[in-house]
């Protein structure tokens, strides 16, 4: 398992703490997409992923648990530890929903396939801000999901980065 280290200044976009990481910290990891890691920053420590910047770099959201009491702009000490296995990542509402009204099969394969794999769904039905699309990339997730496929399409995980926090696949400026 990699082991990466690096201080980073804390950054916000929009209501997002998150920290950068070093050029060479990403270049360290094994995808240029979303990576699991086991997550410490100045000592607290959550079982995550890094996001992809769409520059080829990574970003680390800082949740209330990894965020502790830094601020924007300070300073923090971060090891991540990149995990074999991923963390189960939290369905949105809309596809929680699809897939609890889908049929048997569908849950199934949902069920039979990776946390990674579920990861991709959810990032490829997130991966917009048009909620028509949204809702069309739901449906197609169950209908896909009906004829067996385990991902969602071939679409860059390199630049497939928070649709809130990016504007055309790129990670925006910070403050």
């Amino acid at each position: 398992m990699a082991v990466i280290t690096f201080d980073a200044a804390v950054d916000r976009i929009q209501d997002t703490e998150l920290v950068r990481l070093p050029a060479d910290a990403s270049a360290e990891l094994p995808s240029r997409g979303q990576v699991a890691v086991t997550a410490t920053v100045d000592g607290c420590e959550l079982d995550t992923v890094v996001e992809p910047d769409g520059r080829r770099g990574h970003w680390l959201r800082l949740t209330p648990d990894l965020l502790g009491g830094a601020a924007v702009g300070d300073r923090v000490a971060v090891t991540l530890a990149v995990r074999s296995d991923w963390p189960e990542p939290e369905v949105p509402d809309d596809l929680a929903a699809a897939l609890d009204g889908a049929p048997a099969d569908v849950q199934a394969v949902w069920q039979d396939i990776t946390p990674m794999a579920r990861w991709e769904w959810v990032r490829w039905v997130g991966a917009t801000r048009n909620p028509a699309t949204r809702e069309k990339r739901v449906a197609v997730s169950i209908s896909k999901l009906d004829n067996g496929k385990r991902r969602p399409c071939c679409f860059d995980l390199s630049s497939c980065t928070d649709p809130e926090l990016s504007r055309s696949g790129k990670l925006m400026t910070g403050e």
